[in-house]
């Protein structure tokens, strides 16, 4: 399937536990939980908390790689699992790592790498295919070693020193706690929006038409486009004096199971009232000072996957609440074929407005 625009949204929900013993996962592998994976040449990491020092729990990994870039490009999400730092954007992080095509084999090599210029990237897409969600990379390169050196003439050291860092599949975990690992796979938002059209009677039809234009007046109103001087904006305020979450919950009702929402360069659904300016809010990019753009977000159907993989035999639920997590990334996609650090993006976390009634 061809990359959604700026106006689509994909939609990520679970498609099965991934089973270590019958799935090899990789960094191409989109996943709820497990071990974050990592590209050739870079080491696997766990980052720490801000405000308590403990590692960190890795949330989800996203393969996204930009649509005309020679490089794999990875996102990898993590979030403190002490009940203290719940909700503070502090405790969660995204780390975005890339390798070039050819580097990172796994059957996607490109003849367009061998000419590529080292510019920044402009691109706004997603995948190449929607399919490669949750998808088993069964065509995955084997990494050989060869002791003999003579018999590998034509590949330079540094090649087979990242090659080698691949084989470190069981490296100290430092105590580090582990979710159940989920696999992701991905449905187009406006392919479930008219599935559930056409399972609406003419008189829910004509409802969900009425809904959406007092929702189009409501946001006018907020916004100041129109007479913002009293009762009827008033009488459109959702519980909570939110009406942003009563779109939220509009927009998610027609697959309420999605886990993660992907629209590179599209706007962000927030649960409840966003910053005035939510552009500023945004820092640019640490490593090459450009503009962050909004890339995907967490949604409240994740929380009740999350569990610890290792739990005694049973399915302890993790300590992590959120409503929703949005990710923001290097507009520039920055990257040099000689990186060896995972780049550092930012995270915007919102509460459940909800969870506030039992507070």
């Amino acid at each position: 399937m061809a990359t959604p625009s700026p106006e689509s949204t994909l939609l990520g929900v679970c498609d099965g536990e991934l089973d270590d013993s019958k799935h090899r996962s990789s960094f191409l592998t989109n996943k709820v939980g497990g071990l974050p994976d990592v590209v050739p040449g870079l080491r696997r990491s766990f980052p720490r908390c801000e405000c308590c020092s403990f590692p960190l729990v890795h949330v989800v990994q996203v393969y996204c790689p930009l649509v005309g870039s020679p490089y794999h490009r990875t996102l990898q999400l993590f979030a403190c699992p002490a009940a203290e730092c719940s909700g503070r954007p502090e405790s969660w992080t995204t780390f975005r790592s890339q390798c070039l095509e050819v580097e990172g084999g796994a059957g996607r090599t490109s003849a367009r790498a061998e000419s590529a210029k080292e510019a920044p990237l402009s691109a706004s897409d997603w995948c190449d295919s929607a399919d490669d969600w949750g998808i088993e990379e069964e065509a995955e390169e084997k990494v050989e070693v060869v002791l003999e050196k003579d018999k590998v003439p034509d590949v330079p050291e540094d090649m087979i020193r990242d090659r080698l860092d691949m084989l470190h599949i069981a490296e100290p975990q430092l105590g580090v706690p582990v979710l159940r690992p989920f696999f992701i796979s991905v449905v187009d938002e406006c392919d479930v929006l008219a599935d559930d059209e056409e399972g609406l009677s003419h008189a829910e039809k004509l409802l969900r038409d009425y809904e959406r234009r007092e929702g189009a007046v409501a946001g006018e109103l907020e916004s100041g486009q129109e007479d913002s001087g009293g009762e009827k904006y008033e009488k459109s305020r959702a519980r909570h004096g939110d009406h942003s979450f009563s779109r939220f919950r509009k927009r998610i009702s027609a697959c309420p199971q999605q886990i993660l929402r992907y629209c590179r360069g599209g706007r962000p659904l927030f649960i409840s009232e966003p910053p005035s300016d939510d552009r500023q809010l945004v820092p640019p990019c640490n490593s090459c000072g450009g503009l962050r753009i909004f890339e995907f977000q967490l949604m409240p159907a994740l929380v009740s996957l999350l569990s610890w993989k290792d739990a005694g035999g049973t399915s302890a639920s993790s300590q992590l609440e959120f409503g929703t997590v949005l990710v923001y990334t290097c507009a520039n996609s920055c990257w040099t074929s000689s990186e060896r650090q995972l780049r550092n993006e930012f995270c915007f976390v919102q509460m459940d407005p909800d969870q506030e009634l039992f507070k």
